[in-house]
């Protein structure tokens, strides 16, 4: 079965309102980490600055927290009773949208350390050298089942983990390298998500047919893994247009790969 893909233009805090409720089996979201603070950051050897756009400076402690509320309370009202959510972030957005999902009523699942071996200096020296994000994994309502595949996720080949041991169960840490220069081709995002990341989450936590969305697409990483997975269905939702002309080529790059 192919995936339909469907790519909609605009805010994620008004589009969420127009999806059916209860329709949704899966959602990653890839919130602003809301740490453009005019610091900077290295990349390739380079000092650089650490702002991504205006849709990521910090805009307090309160209204970022009801911005990330917000967005969390509409994407449970979409999701199937027994859908999951996955959120990544980094210290400066996580630990609130652990708290609100908490509120929200949502039961979490796992906090996974997403472990980069080729992680970047930290070039002020005065902290320990950021070398992870965390991924919250969490279910809509407490009581009624999710869906985990966990025969897969213990005896699947994951040669690019280090971490995983083979035939072993898969642990909560997960050691993955940040985004190649080759899933950049297109067009560069600052925080583009590697597809092997993707990839891992949509078998992990999704069945033949079922729905995913991702209310921040950026340049729709979580759109290309439904479509290399396959039968997968996908709803992104993007705020910037350059960004989603940027996820039609990735899409059909890869359309034309499976062609041949």
């Amino acid at each position: 079965m192919n995936s339909e893909i469907k790519l909609i233009n605009g805010d994620c805090l008004s589009i969420l309102d127009t999806i059916e409720e209860n329709s949704i089996d899966m959602i990653f979201a890839d919130p602003p980490y809301n740490l453009s603070n005019n610091g900077t950051t290295c990349q390739n050897g380079r000092r650089v600055s650490v702002n991504k756009g205006e849709w990521d400076k910090s805009f307090g402690f309160e209204e970022d927290l009801n911005f990330h509320e917000l967005w969390i309370e509409k994407c449970r009202r979409v999701l199937k009773p027994s859908g999951t959510i996955w959120i990544s972030g980094t210290n400066h957005n996580i630990y609130k949208c652990g708290f609100l999902l908490q509120k929200l009523g949502y039961h979490i699942l796992n906090d996974i350390a997403w472990y980069k071996p080729n992680a970047s200096p930290n070039l002020s020296c005065n902290v320990f050298a950021h070398s992870h994000e965390t991924l919250i994994w969490a279910k809509k309502d407490k009581n009624t089942k999710h869906f985990f595949n966990y025969e897969l996720m213990k005896n699947g080949i994951y040669s690019e983990d280090k971490l995983k041991s083979e035939g072993k169960q898969m642990r909560s840490v997960w050691s993955i390298s940040t985004t190649p220069k080759s899933e950049k081709k297109y067009g560069k995002h600052p925080t583009q998500k590697p597809l092997n990341l993707l990839t891992r989450i949509i078998l992990s936590s999704t069945k033949e047919g079922d729905i995913i969305l991702d209310p921040f697409n950026g340049s729709g990483t979580t759109a290309v893994a439904c479509k290399l997975v396959g039968s997968r269905n996908y709803i992104g939702i993007e705020l910037d247009e350059n960004y989603l002309d940027t996820t039609y080529m990735r899409l059909e790059d890869l359309n034309s790969m499976l062609c041949l």
